[in-house]
């Protein structure tokens, strides 16, 4: 999986090896008769023009977001193999769908990455190289909703040790905010002793307009994320500079 770039450069790939991976584990879980099995998603599995905060019901309701679409065929075609493997033999296996997450040890490709790795990254170089504006992809105005990766991982623990009814269970923060937004806000906590302009290269795509997830059957089953995003994002950035040095 990958950003915007990516995700639009290796369809192929993406949808081959997304396909083989999950295809294999699940049918292998069944196979040594392994009752429980998360499987994790993508938001990119819900429609382009998707009603706003989005509800697992609304999957499959219209198109995909081009730019993403073999990959989230490929998500799509899991949650499908694991509602089958439920209803013919009674298998207890949760599709998982978070919204973007960030966190230590991410991809800083400068190509292929997803969107908070490529942000830390272009804003040290900036304050590093002493310039004073960074450059970011499309206008800003599209929205994203963001989780640490903690909190994916403690969603995982929380439903594999849960009964529930469902299969399709969306795991996000339940906020977003633009892109313009976010980059004020990492600009002030990696860089707040200077003033850095924000850019816009609007000959590259947006990506999908807004993305945010209804997380209130998560909510209902017990389950609420932690959202002290400052502090995630300082941990995040720490890494990183561990990561360079």
């Amino acid at each position: 999986m990958g950003g915007i770039h990516s995700n639009n450069t290796y369809k192929a790939e993406f949808i081959y090896e997304n396909l083989m991976i999950q295809s294999n584990i699940i049918h292998s879980a069944f196979l040594c008769k392994i009752k429980n099995l998360i499987f994790l998603g993508s938001s990119c599995i819900y429609p382009k023009e998707c009603k706003q905060p989005i509800k697992e019901e609304y999957l499959l309701g219209g198109k995909l977001e081009k730019t993403n679409d073999a990959y989230a065929i490929a998500k799509i075609a899991g949650i499908k193999m694991c509602q089958s493997y439920n209803e013919q033999y009674k298998t207890n296996y949760k599709c998982l769908m978070p919204t973007n997450t960030f966190g230590p040890n991410d991809n800083y490709h400068a190509l292929n990455s997803h969107f908070v790795p490529s942000l830390i990254k272009k804003i040290h170089e900036t304050k590093i190289k002493n310039r004073n504006y960074i450059t970011l992809w499309g206008n800003g105005k599209a929205k994203r909703e963001l989780l640490y990766v903690d909190e994916l991982a403690k969603a995982c623990i929380y439903f594999m040790n849960k009964k529930t009814k469902h299969t399709l269970i969306n795991i996000g923060s339940g906020k977003d905010s633009s892109i313009k937004d976010f980059a004020k806000l990492f600009l002030d906590i990696i860089v707040s002793d200077k003033k850095i302009d924000i850019k816009y290269d609007q000959t590259k795509p947006n990506g999908t307009q807004r993305k945010v997830l209804d997380i209130s059957l998560a909510k209902k089953y017990g389950w609420k994320p932690n959202h002290d995003l400052r502090v995630q994002i300082l941990k995040t950035y720490h890494s990183y500079l561990e990561k360079i040095t």
